[in-house]
């Protein structure tokens, strides 16, 4: 009895100790798309600034060359 419940921690001991390259990976992928996922609304406010931004930028342009 003492044999069998031996031989079945150390599989599982042999099993949990291969899985830890799996985890280390999904685990990363995890981080990096959460920090994706913040970088998000970053992005979106970024390309809204540009995009008002370059109109202002066009407009005093035209009025310079006006005068």
């Amino acid at each position: 009895m003492k044999l069998q419940t031996l031989g079945k921690l150390l599989a599982c001991l042999a099993l949990t100790l291969s899985l830890q390259g799996c985890l280390g990976t999904i685990v990363g992928g995890v981080v990096d798309v959460g920090i994706e996922v913040v970088k998000i609304p970053f992005k979106v406010g970024k390309a809204i600034v540009d995009v008002a931004s370059d109109d202002d930028k066009k407009d005093k342009k035209n009025e310079d060359k006006d005068k």
